[in-house]
C-alpha cells in the first residue's frame, strides 16, 4: 500500500475496433446479451502515487490494443483519501466499475450491496486456471465472490542479519513463542544495550490470530463472533510480559523513533509482520543493508494450518455499473495478463496469478518473499473469514493497548477489560 503525496489525476484513452467477451454458463444475466460491438467506457479507481498511476496508464495502453473499445478512465488518491471518497460515492450509490480494494473493506461493502456478485463472470471473462483455490476462496463473503486478488502476502519474521553478526548470535532457527522470547534475550543481552532482540509480539492482534488458528480457532467467526474469551486474551498478553520488563525495547524508545519503527532504525534485530513490509524496511535502513532475513514466525502447535495468504489488495467490481462483461474484462487483465504481470512487477504487491507472476520481473526481496512462501506452503491454511464491519478499529485498539501494557499505564486485566468493551460496541454497532 503507498500513502504518499495526494494526487488526483485521470486518463481516457481513444476507443477502435469491437471486442468479443465470453461469459461463463450458468451466469444470471448471460455476457451474450452485451454488443461486443459497441463502445463502451468505464472508470477504474485506485490508490497509490505518481509511480503507480504511470504503471496503470502503461496497463490501460496495453489492455486497449486487446480490446479498444472500451475506454478506461483512472483516477487515483492515496489511501485515506481513497476511502473517503468512496464511501461519498457509496451513499449515493455512486461507486466506480472497478476499484482497486482492501480486504478490510470487503465484507461492509459487499453486505451493504454496492459490490457486483463475480461468480458468474469466473471461468469465463475471469480466467481462474492461473489462480489457485487458496487465492480465489479470498474474495469470497458469505459464498459470494466479491473481489479478486492482485496480489498476496503471508505473515513472516524479519531479522536484521548486520545485528545478528554484531551480537554473535544465530538468525531464529525456528520454534515455539517460548524459544522466540529466549532467542530475543540472547541479541539483547549480546548487544551491550545498543539495540534489542526485537519487541513485544503480544501488541499484535496478527499473533494472537495466530495462535488461534493453531488452536483450530480463529479471531472471529464468519457470523462475526469473537473465537476466544477473555481468559484467553488474559493469557496471551501475560505471555509478553518478561519482553515488557527488559527483553524488547522500551516502548519509550520506540516512541523517539517515530515516525519509523524499531525495526527500519535498526533498534531492534527481528519484527514479526507480512512480508511486503520487507522493502520499505530496506529502504529506511539505508545503504548499508542490502538484504534482511525472512523465516517462519514461531510454532503454537506443530503441524497446525496457522499462516495463510492475505490479499495486498484485490479487485472489485461496483453493483451499480452499466457495463459488467467490460469491468469484468478489465479486472481480469489487471490480474491475470502476462502484460500486467510484467508492467506492475511486484508494484501491488507479489501477484497471486501464476500467468502474470511468471511474467514479473522479480527483485533479489521479492525473490525472497516468493521463496519464503513457498517455504511455508505446509503452514498454509485456509484464509479466515473476510474482516468484521470495524475491524480495523479493534486492530488499532489491540496495538494501543499494547503500547499502554509497555508503558505500564495499564495491567493486563484492565487492559483486557478495554478491549472487549471495545469490542462490544464494534460488534454491535
Amino acid at each position: 500500500m503507498f500513502i504518499s503525496k495526494r494526487a488526483l489525476a485521470a486518463v481516457a484513452l481513444a476507443t477502435g475496433s469491437a471486442i468479443a467477451l465470453a461469459g461463463c454458463a450458468g451466469s444470471p444475466e448471460p455476457a451474450g446479451t452485451y454488443d461486443p460491438d459497441e463502445k463502451v467506457s468505464i472508470d477504474l479507481a485506485f490508490w497509490g502515487n505518481d509511480v503507480r498511476a504511470d504503471l496503470y496508464n502503461k496497463a490501460i495502453e496495453a489492455f486497449n490494443e486487446k480490446y479498444p473499445n472500451i475506454t478506461v478512465n483512472t483516477s487515483f488518491l492515496a489511501f485515506p483519501e481513497f476511502w473517503e471518497k468512496r464511501q461519498t460515492e457509496a451513499a449515493g450509490k455512486n461507486l466506480p466499475d472497478v476499484m482497486q480494494f482492501d480486504y478490510s473493506y470487503l465484507r461492509q461493502y459487499s453486505e451493504n450491496g454496492l459490490l457486483l456478485d463475480l461468480d458468474p463472470y469466473l471461468g469465463g471473462i475471469i480466467e481462474t486456471d492461473p489462480l489457485p483455490q487458496n487465492i480465489l476462496d479470498i474474495g469470497v463473503v458469505n459464498d459470494t465472490t466479491y473481489g479478486i486478488a492482485t496480489s498476496t502476502n503471508a505473515w513472516g519474521l524479519f531479522t536484521n542479519p548486520v545485528l545478528l553478526e554484531q551480537a554473535g548470535v544465530d538468525e531464529f532457527a525456528g520454534g515455539s513463542w517460548d524459544d522466540y522470547t529466549a532467542w530475543m534475550s540472547e541479541i539483547t543481552d549480546a548487544s551491550g544495550g545498543e539495540f534489542w532482540g526485537g519487541s513485544d509480539y503480544t501488541g499484535r492482534i496478527q499473533n494472537f490470530e495466530l495462535q488461534l488458528r493453531s488452536e483450530g480457532g480463529e479471531l472471529f467467526t464468519e457470523e462475526g463472533e469473537p473465537g476466544f474469551d477473555e481468559a484467553r486474551l488474559k493469557a496471551f498478553w501475560e505471555e509478553g510480559q518478561s519482553i515488557r520488563d527488559g527483553i524488547g525495547v522500551p516502548q519509550q524508545t520506540v516512541e523517539e523513533a517515530l515516525p519509523l519503527g524499531g525495526f527500519d532504525t535498526a533498534l531492534t534485530a527481528s519484527e514479526l509482520t507480512w512480508d511486503n513490509f520487507g522493502a520499505g524496511y530496506l529502504g529506511n535502513l539505508g545503504a548499508d543493508y542490502t538484504e534482511l532475513g525472512l523465516v517462519a514466525p514461531p510454532v503454537t502447535e506443530e503441524g497446525a494450518k496457522d499462516l495463510y495468504l492475505k490479499p495486498s489488495m484485490l479487485h472489485s467490481i461496483a453493483a451499480n455499473t452499466d457495463e459488467p462483461e467490460a469491468a469484468a474484462t478489465l479486472v481480469n487483465f489487471l490480474v491475470n495478463s502476462p502484460e500486467s504481470g510484467e508492467i506492475f512487477g511486484t508494484n501491488r504487491g507479489l501477484p497471486a496469478s501464476e500467468t502474470a507472476l511468471a511474467a514479473a520481473e522479480l527483485d533479489p526481496l521479492s525473490q525472497q518473499v516468493k521463496d519464503y512462501e513457498a517455504s511455508i506452503a505446509d503452514r498454509l491454511g485456509d484464509a479466515p473469514p473476510v474482516p468484521i464491519v470495524g475491524y480495523g478499529t479493534l486492530e488499532e485498539k489491540f496495538r494501543q493497548l499494547g503500547v499502554e501494557l509497555n508503558f505500564g499505564t495499564t495491567t493486563v486485566d484492565d487492559a483486557v477489560s478495554q478491549f472487549f468493551t471495545e469490542m462490544d460496541v464494534v460488534l454491535n454497532q
